[in-house]
C-alpha cells in the first residue's frame, strides 16, 4: 500500500482502481496516469469502502469480478448499487468486464454504472475513460450548478 498516506491537494483528480485482474490493473494505472488522475487501489472489498468513504473519488473503475468468481459474489458492484446518490454522485462509476458491450447504456443502466467498457478495448481505455467522464459531466451540469448555487445560498444567507 505505497498510496496508503497519499494526499489529495484541491487541484488533484483522485481515481479509484477495484481491479483484480493484473494486466487490467495495469492499463486502467496507465490510462488514469496518462489522463492526469492520481491513482489509487482497493486491494479487497473493505479496503474499497475505506477510501471511497474518505475522498470524493471522480472516477471509479470495478471489474466486472473485482475479489469475486461471479458478477453476484462482487460486494464493491453490490455495495456502489445500494448506496444513495448523494454518495456516488461525485464519481464516473466505470464497469470493467468481458460479459457486456462497451457504452451499452441498457447494460450500465442495470448495473447501476455510468459506463461499462469491454476488456478486449483495453488498449483505448484512456479515449473511452475521458468519454464517459465527460458525458457524465454533461449529463450532472445542471444538477451542480444547480447545487453550487442552493451551496453559496446558504452560505450567503
Amino acid at each position: 500500500m505505497a498510496d496508503e498516506f497519499d494526499f489529495i491537494g484541491a487541484s488533484d483528480k483522485p481515481a479509484l482502481l477495484a481491479i483484480s485482474t493484473p494486466d487490467w490493473m495495469e492499463a486502467s494505472k496507465t490510462a488514469l496516469n496518462e489522463l492526469g488522475y492520481k491513482v489509487h487501489t482497493a486491494a479487497t472489498h473493505s479496503d474499497f469502502l475505506t477510501r471511497f468513504g474518505q475522498i470524493q473519488y471522480e472516477v471509479v473503475v470495478v471489474q466486472e469480478l473485482f475479489a469475486a468468481n461471479t458478477l453476484e459474489e462482487n460486494s464493491t458492484l453490490k455495495s456502489l448499487q445500494t448506496m444513495s446518490m448523494g454518495q456516488r454522485r461525485h464519481a464516473t462509476v466505470i464497469l470493467l468486464a468481458d460479459s457486456f458491450q462497451t457504452f451499452n447504456t441498457l447494460q450500465a443502466f442495470q448495473q447501476s454504472v455510468h459506463a461499462i467498457i469491454n476488456s478486449s478495448e483495453l488498449l483505448l481505455l484512456g479515449q473511452l475513460i475521458e468519454k464517459a467522464v465527460a458525458d457524465n459531466t454533461r449529463f450532472l451540469h445542471g444538477y451542480r450548478e444547480t447545487q453550487a448555487r442552493v451551496l453559496r445560498g446558504k452560505s450567503e444567507g
